[in-house]
């Protein structure tokens, strides 16, 4: 079994010295690098490398630069998709964002974890588990959001959160860890 497959098992697997993971995780590395340093008024060419970077993606999206992701085919964007400055997808594990989703600057969406197991852990073994974040979701900048984790429809997480159990729809939640603080307020 390779390592590739046991990262989509959800098993520990080698991602420093797996020689094709690297390879992998340089070219998305590259291009995002090449996006990152494209002028700001190009929009054609932002457009076209963005899709290359992120290509299960619907048709209207935008990520503010820099933007940095490990592998790029493992992220879905649905539409209507927008994120500020700095965003990080560690996306060794799939990472599906759904419509209407608005990010602040400064976010992080990390399925890599790594053992408590130090022996483990010095081997450079990690796992990937996903993270789902539904349609209408409102994320506010500097959030975190860990391995496994999925947030429900029409929720709002505050801004500094590290989000590191499920959110259920309709909620505004915060914190650190993140905590349902009362249901969305429609009137708001």
């Amino acid at each position: 079994m390779t390592e590739k497959e046991k990262c989509e098992l959800g098993m520990l697997y080698d991602a420093n010295f797996d020689q094709e993971l690297v390879r992998e995780r340089g070219h998305c590395k590259n291009l995002c690098q090449q996006y990152n340093n494209l002028p700001y008024s190009d929009y054609k060419k932002r457009e076209a490398m963005i899709r290359s970077i992120i290509p299960r993606s619907q048709s209207a999206f935008l990520i503010e630069q820099p933007f940095w992701c490990d592998y790029g085919y493992n992220t879905e964007i649905g539409d209507n998709f927008y994120s500020n400055h700095n965003l990080v997808i560690l996306d060794g594990a799939k990472v599906k964002f759904g419509n209407n989703v608005f990010i602040g600057p400064n976010c992080g969406f990390y399925t890599a974890g790594h053992p408590e197991n130090t022996t483990k852990r010095n081997q450079g073994l990690e796992y990937a588990r996903p993270i789902t974040v539904g349609n209408n979701v409102w994320i506010g900048g500097n959030v975190t959001v860990l391995p496994g984790v999925s947030i429900g429809n029409n929720s709002v997480i505050g801004a500094g959160s590290v989000v590191t159990r499920d959110i259920p729809e309709n909620v505004v939640a915060a914190g650190n860890p993140c905590k349902v603080i009362r249901p969305v307020d429609d009137l708001k």
